[in-house]
């Protein structure tokens, strides 16, 4: 098995989110708010693109996915309430 420098680094670890940002939802025509920037090992990170978002039902739960970048790396973050969590992370 060959490791890259692009695989995924699980992290699972609670961050803060500092900023949103909302965009609207051209199916439903409502706005939808993503995570602009984060802190995380003492690091802040702004998002400057924003990829898949997942939205989970877990019995009466709503869990958010978000695929983001700051450009030179790719980020997965769940939101389950008000906590968040970065899930894992994708250096290029």
């Amino acid at each position: 098995m060959t490791i890259s420098r692009y695989d995924d680094i699980k992290i699972e670890d609670e961050v803060q989110i500092t900023a949103v940002t909302f965009r609207e939802d051209p199916d439903s025509q409502r706005l939808e708010s993503y995570p602009r920037r984060m802190v995380y090992g003492g690091r802040e990170y702004t998002f400057m693109e924003h990829g898949m978002r997942f939205l989970i039902q877990k019995g009466q739960e709503l869990i958010r996915l978000f695929d983001v970048s700051d450009g030179q790396n790719r980020f997965r973050l769940r939101c389950e309430g008000d906590h968040w969590t970065l899930v894992n992370m994708r250096a290029a």
